[in-house]
């Protein structure tokens, strides 16, 4: 059994998503945010999974709150530690205390577009194709090894909201398979990329919406 801690700080929809798989060998030991009013909390809360909340506005530097962040998260004894819409940027010491097991979702196709307002970018930009990356988390922003990317197309009249609606739908069915591939041993990082021995030999597992 891998135990799994998510950190969020909204609504968690990603979050929601990983704890309504029932991953087979997955425990979700807890859920944390660095908001308080994150309604994700509650709705994790709802279940029976442990949850709490660390403010980053209590702390004086963004290295203070990251160790406090992480004497949270070692008390579950993760295995796993999963970025389901944690919206801080973190220090290179708490990237490397969970080197090879932290993970975050990003909306964009990789290594396109890091960063905020991945959309708007992707349609000014006159993209095609739009879409999500799962990825190793590194100490450089939205460039660790990539584990799987879902792409959707970006349609004619395509607003920020529609389009990120249309690749939410394809996160919500990539990230629990993500996380799966991972609590059973699937994944290997040769160099900056992810070998899925499974999902090789199935062929090209990616999806397209």
């Amino acid at each position: 059994m891998k135990n799994i801690v998510i950190l969020i700080s909204g609504r968690g929809s990603n979050m929601q998503a990983i704890v309504s798989a029932a991953i087979p060998n997955v425990r979700i030991a807890a859920v944390l945010s660095n908001r308080a009013d994150a309604a994700g909390l509650a709705w994790a809360a709802e279940r029976g999974i442990a949850t709490e909340s660390l403010n980053h506005k209590d702390f004086d530097s963004r290295f203070a709150f990251d160790t406090a962040m992480m004497e949270k998260i070692d008390a579950y004894t993760p295995d796993l530690v999963v970025l389901a819409g944690f919206m801080r940027i973190l220090t290179p010491q708490f990237c490397a205390h969970y080197e090879g097991r932290l993970i975050n979702i990003h909306p964009s196709l990789l290594p396109s577009f890091t960063g905020l307002h991945t959309h708007e970018r992707a349609i000014e930009a006159g993209c095609r194709v739009a879409g999500c990356s799962i990825h190793f988390v590194t100490a450089e922003l939205d460039c660790g090894p990539i584990i799987a990317q879902g792409v959707v197309p970006v349609l004619d009249g395509d607003n920020a909201d529609t389009l990120a609606a249309r690749v939410l739908a394809v996160e919500h069915k990539l990230f629990p398979q993500a996380v799966a591939d991972f609590a059973a041993g699937r994944l290997k990082i040769e160099g900056n990329r992810v070998i899925n021995q499974q999902r090789n030999a199935a062929g090209d597992q990616n999806l397209l919406a």
